[in-house]
């Protein structure tokens, strides 16, 4: 009997450690092709006593780093539009990175891109702004116009809904190094709406953690991305792979005064083409005052 004992040791080890390597194959081909699949809506009530009456339960339809050609393809961008817009949105924001500086984009891949969101529907603008990855694709400016999407890099419109009481919607362009000053990049929003005293204004913006590089508290609702949430989580421990500027804020909300700051998990992958407990989604804020 004690001559076997060792074998005995060996083959439980054995079994051991091929589970171990079953459960680890596994768990990489669920974080690589079933996680990356479908697509969440995540709805949030939003109420905020500053929003105009005349946009009461206004929605706002919130999309962001779809990183096109890493996991997502057209069928899957066919199905964000369709998903977007069955929910009638007033308002689409996509927070950046619609590209991804790893891929070489074909004529056909953008012409597929352009076609696609050029698809999406809402009663009061359809707008994007310039995130890191964007940044490094000169196709970039070519395909937000031909896709009939408002580019608010750095800029704003003065949105009115029946009456002369209007909500603002501003733009922050990516902060990568070389894409200017980031305080200088809401100044012209803020010096207009200091001059029109709008009482509800909205900002997207890309990168979370330049919001403590102004004064956000112009604004009562922050719109950003690239941190994925973390595009990798785990149980009781959150996100375990955060890119640069996502390293304070990065979870889905946050409260920064009298501004709610939302964060989305976005639709694609970046750097690696995996999710874990953190599916593609979008986000959908219906407003209201009372």
């Amino acid at each position: 009997m004690e001559e076997k004992t060792p074998k005995r040791k060996l083959r439980l080890w054995l079994k051991i450690v091929i589970t171990l390597i079953l459960v680890g194959i596994t768990t990489l081909l669920y974080a690589r092709f079933i996680a990356t699949s479908g697509l969440i809506t995540k709805e949030y009530l939003i109420t905020n006593k500053n929003l105009p009456d005349s946009f009461y339960g206004l929605k706002v339809a919130h999309v962001s780093d779809i990183h096109y050609g890493q996991t997502t393809d057209q069928k899957d961008l066919k199905q964000i539009v369709a998903r977007i817009n069955e929910t009638k949105p007033d308002i689409i924001v996509i927070t950046g990175d619609l590209l991804d500086r790893d891929i070489l984009y074909t004529d056909k891949d953008l012409a597929i891109i352009e076609e696609e969101l050029s698809k999406l529907q809402a009663t009061m603008g359809k707008y994007i702004i310039m995130g890191n990855h964007d940044h490094t694709q000169e196709a970039y400016l070519e395909v937000v116009s031909h896709s009939g999407l408002t580019n608010l890099d750095d800029s704003y419109e003065i949105l009115y809904n029946g009456d002369n009481n209007p909500i603002l919607i501003a733009g922050m362009s990516t902060g990568e190094e070389g894409n200017g000053v980031i305080s200088e990049k809401v100044e012209d929003a803020i010096k207009k709406i200091k001059e029109i005293k709008t009482s509800y204004n909205i900002l997207i913006m890309h990168e979370p953690d330049y919001v403590d590089d102004f004064d956000s508290s112009y604004f009562q609702l922050i719109l950003a991305g690239h941190s994925h949430n973390g595009q990798v989580r785990l149980p009781f421990i959150g996100a375990i792979i955060l890119p640069p500027h996502a390293q304070k804020y990065y979870d889905n909300y946050y409260n920064l005064g009298n501004t709610d700051f939302y964060i989305s998990s976005g639709v694609g992958t970046s750097t690696i083409r995996f999710r874990f407990f953190n599916k593609p989604s979008f986000n959908l804020y219906r407003i209201v005052n009372h």
